[in-house]
């Protein structure tokens, strides 16, 4: 039997199938969805509510929710297989920075700043060299523009938009191959938005740092010049770059566009 070849693609996914598993029947939530992501690309996710896109890129970032169970299809997410990671799960979510939904509000409580985003080397590594991290930790508070004394704080002490900043430092001390965000702007000010916009399209430039990002922030999108997906009842109904998004048969139709 053949061996697949390996793919260079940061993520890969070829009619990805993925239920939610609750109480009663799971519910199909991504049904059938194809793209590709290449290393220092962007895709942008859009859609309405209960879409799937939350589900997507849970099931894409190695997510451990017993409710996410992809059910069909292929993925692999830096050469990982979504679907059967096994033992590799540890490399995905070592080369995979994610921020879920929410990562603001979900911070560990009794960590510090510092804490919180050096927790991903210090569960990896047994000997940390505790001064470089510290220094790592500052860089990424400069960068997104936090006070140095952030990283002494509690989450508690901070606004929801330096919590929602925390989780994105937390996301790239990993210097990740791909970022996978889900509301990566949620409760952050105009003016920090920039600021978030520079720190990935630097990563992308310089790391060659793929990144899949959730957001129906249209103006984000297009300062972005991102590539498009919108989801519709877990389906792909459209596809694009910017204004340009090209509808699949009948989704137009029901889309008012």
């Amino acid at each position: 039997m053949s061996r697949r070849p390996e793919s260079t693609n940061a993520i890969d996914c070829s009619d990805l199938v993925i239920d939610r598993i609750g109480h009663g029947t799971p519910t199909r939530a991504v049904d059938g969805v194809t793209f590709s992501l290449a290393p220092g690309g962007l895709i942008c996710v859009a859609g309405p509510t209960g879409s799937g896109k939350s589900t997507l890129v849970a099931a894409l970032a190695g997510s451990t929710d017993p409710s996410v169970r992809v059910a069909g299809g292929r993925a692999t997410v830096c050469g990982v297989d979504v679907r059967k990671p096994g033992r590799k799960h540890r490399i995905l979510t070592y080369r995979t920075g994610f921020v879920p939904q929410g990562a603001g509000a979900d911070l560990p409580p009794r960590l510090t700043v510092n804490e919180v985003i050096a927790e991903p080397i210090l569960i990896r590594e047994r000997r940390v060299n505790s001064k470089a991290l510290s220094i790592r930790v500052a860089t990424l508070l400069d960068e997104l523009h936090l006070p140095l004394g952030t990283a002494a704080k509690f989450p508690y002490e901070l606004s929801a938009g330096m919590r929602q900043r925390v989780a994105i430092a937390r996301s790239f001390i990993l210097e990740p191959k791909v970022l996978i965000a889900d509301e990566i702007l949620a409760n952050l000010d105009l003016e920090v938005r920039p600021v978030v916009f520079d720190a990935i399209t630097r990563r992308r430039k310089e790391e060659s740092m793929a990144a899949l990002l959730v957001t129906n922030d249209a103006a984000f999108i297009r300062e972005l010049n991102a590539e498009t997906l919108m989801l519709r009842g877990g389906h792909v109904v459209a596809r694009g770059v910017g204004k340009d998004l090209l509808w699949a048969p009948n989704a137009e139709s029901d889309s008012g566009h």
